[in-house]
């Protein structure tokens, strides 16, 4: 229980349907004392008051549990992958690690069958008999690809309660169950950074790095100054400050040699990318096997070719049906058959 109107109403609908329902709240040590900023988060202070506020409403138990320190490990994540040229997800870190993985091995300790969030996506059946992820009724809230890295043992013990619902009828639910959350706003920012200045954040954490250096073009010649790599991703455009013909975009990121590659936007296309860790909630494919990619959250999944390394099934190439756009190192490729996912993985390269 997040403090927020999705998984407060998950509860319920969880209570409604016959289940005995534990409240959970994940201490991580994010906070921020600016009222509006803590409402665009998920675990501050006020998130655990309004949850507890919500368990009380619903008569179930609520326990608030310390992850401060096995936070601290998602907070290190996301720093490196910046400085190492990479853009992190640490949301799907969180769902990896704390709410599907320690979370979870709670539930266990106390008894639990099940481990249910508010997450906008469902548990499916292929024809197998399999679960698998599925996406959210909701499509314009499915949150299917941020949860492709979870364990497939852990599947058939989880629970997405709101999945089958619309957002607007959540709101509705839980305005007519007249709870205190229903008109709270929707956690819009990475809870560690309430102002959404992530190069401030990443730099405060390793000041001393010296990271500053060119902006050169694809063919290698200097066209600028940067003073610093952390403070760009593949694919963007503003904040270069160079002056040039066409707008430039960011291609590359070198943090070997300190380099920015810059391009235009049609140098942004790829056919393919590789992809490492990738988790299997399938059996591995023996060869080629058509599916949807997608490769950012905001990223309409595209008809694409899979193949897997018979002798390590967690790396994975793709091939796009047409070339994409800002494939991004660090970023989750989710792959998927028709509304159920196959895996996730981690986007190592474009090819």
């Amino acid at each position: 229980m997040s403090g927020g109107v999705d998984s407060s109403v998950a509860a319920w609908i969880l209570k409604d349907q016959g289940f005995d329902v534990i409240g959970l709240f994940m201490r991580t040590g994010s906070h921020s004392e600016d009222y509006e900023r803590r409402t665009k988060t998920c675990c501050s202070i006020t998130d655990a008051l309004d949850a507890q506020r919500v368990a009380d409403r619903l008569e179930i138990p609520f326990y608030v549990l310390d992850f401060e320190a096995d936070f601290g490990r998602i907070v290190d994540y996301f720093v490196d992958e910046y400085f190492q040229g990479r853009t992190p997800n640490p949301c799907v870190m969180c769902n990896i690690w704390l709410k599907f993985g320690k979370l979870w091995a709670y539930g266990q300790k106390i008894g639990a069958d099940h481990v249910a969030t508010g997450h906008y996506a469902r548990i499916l059946r292929d024809t197998q008999g399999r679960p698998r992820i599925g996406r959210g009724m909701d499509g314009t809230k499915d949150q299917s690809y941020v949860l492709s890295g979870l364990k497939k043992a852990v599947l058939d013990k989880i629970l997405f309660p709101v999945g089958e619902y619309p957002k607007s009828e959540i709101r509705t639910m839980a305005k007519d169950l007249d709870l205190p959350v229903h008109s709270k706003p929707d956690s819009q920012e990475i809870c560690f950074i309430p102002d959404n200045d992530y190069v401030r954040f990443v730099r405060e954490q390793l000041p001393d790095r010296e990271t500053a250096g060119l902006f050169i073009d694809s063919s290698g010649k200097k066209v600028g100054v940067h003073n610093g790599f952390e403070g760009f991703t593949i694919g963007q455009r503003r904040g270069i400050g160079i002056q040039a013909k066409n707008p430039l975009f960011v291609l590359d990121i070198e943090p070997e040699t300190n380099v920015v590659v810059v391009g235009d936007h049609a140098q942004l296309f790829k056919s393919g990318l590789m992809a490492e860790r990738f988790g299997w909630h399938v059996d591995p494919p023996s060869g080629p096997i058509p599916c949807h990619a997608q490769i950012r959250a905001r990223h309409q999944a595209v008809a694409a070719i899979a193949n897997c390394d018979p002798a390590d099934p967690a790396k994975v190439w793709v091939t796009f049906s047409e070339p994409q756009t800002a494939v991004t190192p660090g970023q989750v490729l989710t792959l998927y058959e028709g509304n159920m996912v196959l895996g996730g993985g981690w986007i190592e390269s474009a090819t």
